[in-house]
């Protein structure tokens, strides 16, 4: 390399350096803090979004209605993701621009592992609510998750499948090229062979696809004890339907994807007895879920979800970092953030090595259109 070219090469990293510690101190120096959210808004999984969206806004109300934090006022910056990866990052990098000193989101592992380098190059602490694949922390050391990993969850299924069910046999059928689906369905075939079951098919499918009864007809010829479908509610509910259409009488099983009233809509009766990992359950009688559903009915008029919880957490616990920290300098919340324990609707959370929370679940079965709570399954 000649040395005209090595100093231009150091020059231009420089400036880069320079606009990268003025974004910083800028958002730091701003009379108001400037937090980005990316959310699902519209798309295949619009009602997670919405419920996510709910949860912002009350926050925001609980927040600003307290005057704000460090004596400024907190911004919210939604941008809308479809649920699609590359929107994902394209909104990322919009948020940072705009000087945002942290980032909630996105909704589904895929968006979040997408834009999670982008993020963390920014050297911007970012935190999902709800993205369960481990891949998602490992961008980088500015990158937090507030909910619990595939890895656990999957080996939570496969336990409640064997020692409450009862199940011997299982068939998966998962979306192959989603990251949530494919991870969560290898985590429980892992985990259900290693407790001593048989998994006797695997099968798979494309995002977008609507015609299950290839895959459901040779599932019906095995005879599966159970069938665990590790998607999002709109694919779940076409599945079960089709599933018992063709006379699969095997118990489902499924994930946190799962929670969604539209599960019920897209379902009918077809999900009526199955059962479903999650993080935490209205029906808890903990002072903190007490109190989110107490202030998310008198807002909204309705019972939250998980998805809503567990955003709401995500920015509470963002939220909880600046306040501690005593600044809205990016690199001050995510070292702050790192050393966190802190209380919230979905538990207590605090974080591991790679910045994810060890924390419980909680089984829920479908019943008559409505969620009820089995038990809670600790770590």
């Amino acid at each position: 390399m000649n040395k005209k070219l090595m100093a231009l090469l150091l020059g231009v990293a420089m400036v880069t350096t320079v606009f990268t510690g003025c974004g910083q101190k800028k958002a730091a120096d701003s009379g108001e803090i400037k937090i980005g959210v990316v959310l699902p808004l519209t798309g295949d999984i619009a009602a997670m979004g919405q419920s996510a969206k709910n949860a912002i806004s009350l926050l925001d109300e609980q927040v600003n209605g307290k005057g704000g934090v460090l004596g400024k006022k907190v911004k919210f910056i939604i941008e809308d993701d479809e649920n699609k990866p590359a929107n994902s990052a394209n909104v990322a990098q919009k948020l940072i621009t705009e000087d945002v000193v942290g980032i909630i989101g996105s909704y589904s592992s895929k968006c979040s592992i997408a834009m999670a380098p982008v993020v963390n190059a920014a050297k911007i602490p970012m935190i999902t609510g709800t993205s369960t694949n481990p891949k998602v922390t490992e961008a980088g050391e500015y990158i937090f998750r507030s909910c619990f990993i595939d890895p656990f969850q999957g080996t939570v299924i496969a336990k409640f499948a064997i020692g409450d069910l009862k199940a011997k046999t299982a068939a998966v059928l998962f979306d192959n090229g989603n990251d949530y689906s494919k991870g969560l369905s290898e985590f429980f075939q892992a985990e259900f062979k290693k407790e001593g079951g048989q998994v006797v098919d695997a099968e798979t499918y494309a995002n977008g696809d609507q015609d299950f009864n290839a895959q459901l007809t040779k599932i019906k010829a095995l005879n599966p004890d159970i069938l665990v479908l590790p998607d999002m509610y709109s694919n779940v509910g076409l599945i079960t339907k089709q599933a018992r259409a063709v006379g699969i009488k095997a118990t489902f099983l499924g994930g946190d994807g799962w929670d969604s009233p539209d599960l019920f809509k897209i379902g009918g009766d077809s999900v009526n007895g199955s059962y479903f990992t999650n993080h935490f359950s209205p029906d808890d009688t903990s002072p903190e879920v007490v109190e989110y559903n107490k202030a998310y009915k008198a807002k909204f008029n309705t019972t939250p979800d998980a998805t809503s919880g567990l955003v709401y957490d995500a920015g509470k616990i963002l939220i909880t970092a600046i306040e501690k920290a005593g600044s809205a300098d990016p690199e001050k919340i995510k070292d702050t953030m790192k050393g966190l324990t802190v209380q919230v609707v979905s538990g207590k959370v605090s974080f591991d090595e790679k910045r994810n929370p060890v924390k419980s679940a909680v089984i829920i079965k479908v019943e008559d259109g409505k969620q009820k709570f089995v038990k809670k399954v600790n770590p």
